[in-house]
Formats: structure tokens, sequence, C-alpha cells
């Protein structure tokens, strides 16, 4: 299953908003330099949807706002 993330680094706050089926937006306090920012909405992911880390894996968008996510 794939989904696409909007990524807010830098934020105020943690917090995964779910907009449609395979939609999501994550605020993250991580700033995005050296892929921090997409290991933190890897975190913030797995315990929103409630299933194990090393099943999410980043796909296309390592330096982009705009991601997509498999999970296995």
């Amino acid at each position: 299953m794939y989904i696409k993330v909007k990524v807010f680094p830098d934020s105020k706050k943690n917090e995964v908003i779910k907009k449609s089926e395979d939609t999501y937006i994550v605020y993250t306090k991580t700033e995005a330099e050296r892929g921090q920012a997409n290991e933190s909405v890897q975190k913030l992911l797995s315990e929103f949807l409630h299933i194990p880390l090393h099943k999410i894996h980043i796909v296309k968008g390592t330096k982009s706002p705009s991601k997509i996510f498999e999970i296995k």
C-alpha cells in the first residue's frame, strides 16, 4: 500500500492528520536537515497507523515536502 504525505518540518507540534484513505498531512518539530525530518515522519506515521517502524519506507520525495511512503 502506498500513501501520499505532505510534510511541514520545523513546526510547533508533532501531528498527523488523515485527509483521505491514502493522503496524510504531517507536522513535525524536527528540522529538514540530513534526513532527520524524514525519520521523524516515519516514527509519527508508525505511531498513528499502529504499525511497526520497519514496515514504513519512503519511496519518493526524500528532499521534497510531498512524499510517497510504502506500507508493507
